[in-house]
Parts: C-alpha cells; structure tokens; sequence
C-alpha cells in the first residue's frame, strides 16, 4: 500500500479553536480540519497538514522494500513508502524527521508529526509520511549522530562530515539545510558527534584499521584545530553520551571516554574485550555496551553486558544467561539499561548496581542470524514505552516500562527490520 492509499485523518475529528494548548494525546492521534500551512511544509494538496489536539509519536521501521510508519499509541499503520535496497534509519534529531542511510546518500523522510511553538504554548500537526526528495550525497553512508543541537552525518567511503541544524531540514521542500563540511584525514568506518560550542569529535582511522579519537575547535571546513587525541583504541566503533556532557566510543579492548576536554579510557578486563555497541542516557553517566571475546567468531553470541561509568571509570560486567544483539541495547526514561534476550524476554537493569530489577517476557526465543542486516528482534524505546519487533511473526509489541507489562500488540503488513521513531 503506497502513501497516496494511506488515511491520515481518523473518523473522529478534534476540533481546535484559537490558540488552546493541549499537551494530551488520543491514540490514534484524531486530526482537526486543515489547519493554515504552517511554514517549512510542503504545500503538495496530498499531504496537508491538519492540526491535532498535541504531539503524536510514530514509530519508523524498515522492511524489504520500503519503510511503514505507525501511530506509537495505537500502532496503526498510518502510512508507507516504497525504497528498495537495504536502508539503515537515523534519528535526525528535531522529532520530526529519519535519515534514511542507503549506501549513495542519507535521505531525509518525513514522519509527518511536528510541534510549532506559539508563545508559551505549541501547536501540532499531522500530515502524510513521506521521502521528501531531499537527500546528503554520500560515498558509503554511514552513521548519523544529534547531539548539541546539531546533527552529524559521517560518509565511511569519503570521511566527509556534513554538520547541521536539523531545524533547517523543513525550510523549503526541495532544499538541504546549511551545513558545514569536513573531511577527515582518511576514509574510514567512522563516527562524527557534535558538542557544546561548536566542537566536533571525530574517530581516526583508515581502510586498513581504525584506533581512536580526535576532539577538533569549533570552526569551518577544515579550519578546525586539533585540541586532544587519544589513538589507544583500537577498532573504535559507535557511540553514546552519558549524563550531561560525556561522550564514549567503544574499543576491542576497553572504551574511550571524553569529559571535561579530556580523554580517558577504561580497559576491558581481558585482552579482546570488544564493547562496539553503546547506549547512554542523559540520565545517567553509566553507558550500557556490549562485550564480545572471541576475536576470531564468525558471530559471537555474548551473554554478558558492559555497564561503564563516565563519572568513575567503573566497569561492571553483567551476566544475563541469554544472548542478545546488536539491536538489543536501549535505555529507559530514569536510565534504566534494557537488554532484549535471545530468550524473549527484555531485562531491566539498575545501572548503578548491575543488579537485573525485571524480566519481561515480550517475543518468542530467537537466534541471531550470522547475517548482520537480516531481520531480528530490535528495541527501541520511547518514553516509558518501549517497542519491540518480532519479525518471525511480523509484530510489534508496547512495552509499560512502569509496570512491567506488555500492553499491546499490533501485526505488520511485512517483516520489520530497522526500527526508530520521532516524538512529534
């Protein structure tokens, strides 16, 4: 089912007048009669805005040959797109848009929700999801990372870093945002995160391996000057900031921690103790990550988790007597470390302690394919809800993280993939 075939307006209108703010939301997010079009949209008569009574969450997932978008309240399907190819999402970072990694470009696709401040209050709106024909050119399209308020795409085929506001990626319909642009010393699988005053980290590699980190000045293009480098981290890959103002990086053997304009690292207790997969939360100064061993694995199916904390240097290592995956890390609203088991089951854990407070079961027990981008359970949280895919039997379940229960489930029209979302 094509975006045109997809109906955005819900049978029970909530009609608005004057500037009456309503934080509330109503499932299935009812839409009020078309609201003026509010500036930076798209004024294609097929997607329309329609102001509604406040900001509706949707979930962003890909699947072969396309992207779906559900409402997260209900999760309904309120629209799709066709993209063929093996496509990786991106949060962009205002809420309202995905970057769509593709291989040749990061494109930018709208969700279709968005609040418009009004004074003390805001005003939101619904429209159709769609690709918006605006797409970053990218050799090898990689990671796309928002913090600081900007975001940072990272092209492993070229090393070219494109910064951001994402504020700017609804000014005109056919138009990229002003950017900044650096290219880093050598092209690498490589990671670009934005910081407070204009800083940018950036990881340090190349086409033969990859070893650490440099924090450059704020600046434009090139001119950017080197402030500290740290090169003891060899296969660096991913990120996560933890609490206010750490940014970490994992290593094959430890992790890269950057506070206060210093780099430190804390290493793993064994000789390959690789934590390439990281998930922070601003809530806590504790990153959650992966912990693999076996250097020479086909697939190694950990099932111990990293707990680092940015603030001490402490490692915990957590046993969670079931695997899990890459697509398995998130963190909830307090801080709470998520892990989604090979088991089913999803475990909350005290961060702090290392202690496992809960275990939810959620989907059926699963293994993880040798295949990195084929299908498999993934989390995601919003909220105090988190979302979890179950691509053997093309679902999707909510769970209450306050209570501990799955609150609803919904079938998908095709098997889930990637999963993200905006908050509207």
């Amino acid at each position: 089912m094509g975006l045109s075939g997809v109906a955005v307006i819900a049978a029970t209108a909530l009609m608005l007048s004057g500037c009456a703010a309503d934080s509330g939301r109503s499932g299935d997010a009812p839409l009020a009669a078309t609201a003026p079009q509010p500036t930076g949209q798209p004024a294609a008569s097929s997607r329309a805005a329609q102001e509604i009574q406040g900001p509706a969450p949707r979930l962003v997932l890909t699947h072969a040959g396309g992207i779906t978008v559900l409402d997260a309240a209900s999760l309904a399907v309120v629209g799709e797109a066709d993209l063929e190819g093996f496509n990786r999402l991106n949060p962009a970072g205002d809420g309202r848009h995905v970057l769509v990694s593709t291989g040749s470009a990061f494109k930018v696709f709208d969700a279709g929700v968005w609040t418009e401040k009004h004074g003390d209050h805001g005003h939101s709106y619904a429209a159709q999801p769609a690709l918006t024909g605006v797409e970053f050119q990218a050799s090898q399209s990689g990671h796309a990372v928002f913090h600081a308020g900007r975001t940072a795409l990272f092209s492993d085929g070229s090393g070219q870093v494109e910064v951001f506001e994402p504020s700017g990626l609804g000014a005109e319909a056919a138009a990229l945002p002003e950017r900044d642009v650096y290219t880093a010393p050598d092209a690498h699988h490589g990671v670009a995160v934005p910081l407070e005053q204009g800083k940018l980290l950036i990881t340090l590699g190349d086409d033969e391996s990859r070893r650490g980190i440099a924090v450059l000045a704020a600046g434009s293009g090139q001119n950017r000057a080197e402030l500290v480098r740290n090169e003891d981290c060899p296969g660096v890959h991913g990120e996560a900031v933890a609490g206010p103002d750490a940014v970490v990086v994992g290593c094959e053997d430890g992790m890269l921690i950057y506070r206060g304009g210093r780099i430190s690292k804390v290493p793993s207790p064994d000789a390959y103790g690789r934590m390439g997969n990281q998930a922070g939360s601003p809530e806590s100064p504790v990153v959650l990550g992966d912990y693999k061993v076996d250097k020479d694995a086909t697939l190694e199916r950990p099932t111990r988790v990293s707990l680092v904390n940015t603030e001490t240097a402490a490692l915990q290592l957590v046993e969670l007597g079931t695997s899990y995956s890459f697509r398995s890390l998130g963190r909830g609203p307090s801080g709470e470390a998520l892990i989604l088991g090979t088991d089913g089951s999803l475990r909350i854990i005290d961060p702090l302690t290392g202690n496992i407070t809960s275990n939810i079961p959620v989907v059926a027990a699963w293994e993880e394919s040798e295949t990195w981008q084929d299908p498999r359970p993934t989390l995601f949280v919003q909220g105090s809800t988190a979302y979890v895919t179950e691509p053997a039997s093309s679902a999707i379940h909510a769970v209450d993280l306050a209570s501990g229960k799955v609150t609803k489930s919904a079938d998908l029209p095709h098997v889930p993939n990637e999963l993200t979302g905006v908050s509207g």
